[in-house]
């Protein structure tokens, strides 16, 4: 076998192996604000529904910074993003945050992409649908 035939065999199948380890790692949510209010951080005020799971993460904060400039437009011009009216694709990633002195890990929607429309039955952790 060339040297050439065999690197292009290791990429191919370093790719095939990481590939699922991402895809695992992407999902779609429902993020919206739950409608609680709190004194002392940290705060769940939001949530996110994940819908290949079921699971519902509270007090999970969004990051939009990795959207498409299109989907940035949509969720700064309107209340969709917080009021559960979407269904965003992205991943949830802990993260340190230092609040008043004390550090926490806490989870984080990156957010990458808008998917569609959230369907009423989705948006049921939300306060108001």
């Amino acid at each position: 076998m060339s040297g050439l035939r065999l690197a292009s065999l290791i990429v191919a199948t370093s790719s095939i192996c990481t590939l699922p380890a991402l895809a695992a790692a992407e999902s779609s949510y429902v993020y919206c604000d739950n409608g609680m209010r709190c004194f002392k951080a940290p705060c769940e005020s939001s949530s996110a529904l994940d819908l290949v799971t079921g699971t519902i993460i509270k007090g999970v904060s969004i990051d939009t910074s990795g959207l498409p400039q299109a989907d940035k437009a949509i969720t700064d011009q309107s209340d969709v993003l917080y009021s559960g009216k979407i269904v965003v694709r992205g991943a949830i990633e802990q993260r340190t945050q230092t609040i008043t002195g004390k550090d926490y890990s806490l989870p984080w929607l990156a957010a990458t992409r808008i998917v569609r429309t959230a369907k009423d039955g989705e948006r049921k952790h939300c306060s108001s649908h």
